[in-house]
């Protein structure tokens, strides 16, 4: 591995990113302490959600590990990580109804959400093959800006994917939020408490995504530099 200048520009990245991670981690485990005042643990808040919005098709699961909750369209079934699955936390009926969210947008044919399941393959060879392809092409010389060109190129799918991400993850979490206050899921100013949560986790994407781009400028120096 080498070092080149050019890394220097992805630190602002790094700092952002564990900015991001420390401020959704607090702010989650500030209100997981924060019972509900309906008393829903997040898989009753998911299976509540799914039935008033008349899905039937789609199982409510739980899954190890820590806020790794997520919606997978193949296998329609909304997954709730451990603690979320069991919890009647303020943080686990905003998480829950957020994946909620996402299963509203595979209902509805949300196209965002459908261009970015589409990206996933090229989004991992590009953020995997990429890279390691600019570095190639830097060590062979003038014979290796094909290699560069190559590796640049993927990692835009990449870009994109994190790109189309961000609308994404915003527009489940407003979907969220307006089913828990429609339904009664939280009251009053727990919705507030919903709405830092998922706030603090959508800055995660956007992080993630300027890290990203800062990436291709990486790579963009060492091809000029070569």
């Amino acid at each position: 591995m080498i070092f080149h200048p050019s890394y220097l520009i992805l630190i602002p990245g790094m700092l952002l990113m564990f900015w991001a991670q420390s401020r959704v981690q607090g702010t989650y485990r500030k209100y997981a302490d924060v019972r509900s005042s309906m008393g829903m643990t997040g898989a009753e808040v998911a299976k509540t959600i799914l039935r008033r919005m008349g899905v039937h098709n789609v199982t409510v699961e739980p899954v190890q590990g820590e806020l790794t909750d997520h919606y997978d369209p193949g296998a329609k079934a909304v997954r709730l990580s451990e603690g979320i699955f069991a919890s009647d936390s303020l943080a686990a009926a905003a998480v829950a109804a957020h994946e909620c969210g996402h299963v509203l947008q595979d209902v509805q044919g949300y196209k965002p959400m459908n261009l970015r399941a589409a990206l996933v393959p090229a989004a991992n060879i590009g953020s995997n093959l990429g890279p390691m392809l600019v570095l190639v092409g830097f060590f062979l010389g003038a014979a290796g800006g094909i290699f560069i060109n190559i590796g640049i190129a993927l990692f835009t799918a990449v870009i994109l994917f994190h790109v189309v991400t961000l609308p994404v993850e915003f527009d489940a979490s407003s979907r969220a939020l307006k089913l828990i206050d429609e339904y009664g899921i939280l009251q009053g100013k727990e919705n507030q408490a919903a709405r830092a949560v998922l706030n603090a986790a959508a800055f995660t994407y956007v992080a993630t995504a300027l890290y990203a781009v800062l990436q291709l400028v990486q790579l963009l120096l060492l091809r000029e530099n070569r």
